[in-house]
């Protein structure tokens, strides 16, 4: 399986333990690279980003539907092998699922962050509050999810705090692609992590005040059940790398990861 990765490497001091980004749903390693991967590596950190397989440039796109959780973990595994020492581990919604398996599966990580986690019991439960209170939104974010079209409108209200410009918003949307079902499927609550058959490295999760898909309340959740500590970035939607107040979850892993020396 031919991966995509996308590095930032810092020039002129000692390197920082290496970092690696783990996208979700419907993008690739892009969505790391606008601003998180550029930013790190400016204050010392390898940083680096893999698109799974079937999103971006990584081989398998022909094959996407034939992917679950698993795949996408021994992904992670590839490209945490090829650095010189155990990753940060940083999984944005699904891939924050992504990571939780690979660490499942017995990978090393140096420590963990988890930003608008899927949480341990599922989709479900945050999808199905979103159908209730929302209903033109989810059935918005179901016609995306089946390839069909919808309005940017939508695509700004599930992934963002506040109206980008309809340029960035457009750009954003044109990189974006489908998901696999059988990824969907367990993410719905078919191959869920067993956290239980994990290391637990240190491990932050992040939520955001306005997520319209992973609320804070499940974003808490999943911290409560990764024994995680919890921080809530206000002002920002599910899309903490590409939303406008980017450099508030980017300053809130890295005084996290000084902290713990990393």
């Amino acid at each position: 399986m031919r991966l995509e990765i996308l590095s930032h490497r810092p020039h002129g001091c000692v390197p920082r333990t290496p970092l690696l980004f783990v996208h979700g749903a419907y993008v690739g390693a892009w969505c790391w690279e606008e601003h998180f991967l550029p930013w790190f590596a400016a204050r010392g950190f390898p940083a680096h980003a893999v698109s799974l397989r079937g999103h971006g440039a990584s081989s398998g796109r022909e094959h996407l539907h034939r992917y679950g959780l698993a795949d996408y973990a021994e992904d992670v595994a590839s490209a945490a092998a090829l650095l010189e020492e155990p990753p940060v581990l940083v999984g944005h919604s699904m891939g924050a699922l992504v990571v939780q398996k690979y660490l499942e599966r017995g990978g090393k990580a140096a420590a963990v962050v988890l930003a608008c986690p899927v949480p341990g019991y599922g989709l479900m439960p945050a999808t199905m509050a979103l159908a209730w209170t929302r209903p033109a939104l989810f059935m918005g974010i179901q016609s995306l999810a089946a390839g069909g079209d919808a309005p940017l409108a939508v695509l700004s209200e599930a992934m963002f705090a506040g109206r980008l410009e309809p340029e960035r918003l457009a750009r954003h949307f044109r990189r974006m692609q489908r998901e696999s079902r059988r990824a969907l499927m367990d993410m719905a609550g078919f191959g869920l992590p067993q956290p239980w058959l994990a290391r637990r490295p240190a491990t932050l999760v992040l939520g955001a005040s306005r997520d319209a898909l992973i609320p804070p309340l499940h974003a808490q959740a999943a911290a409560m059940l990764s024994g995680a500590e919890y921080e809530l970035l206000d002002g920002l939607g599910h899309a903490v790398m590409l939303d406008e107040g980017w450099e508030r979850a980017a300053r809130g892993i890295l005084d996290w990861l000084d902290a713990r020396g990393l």
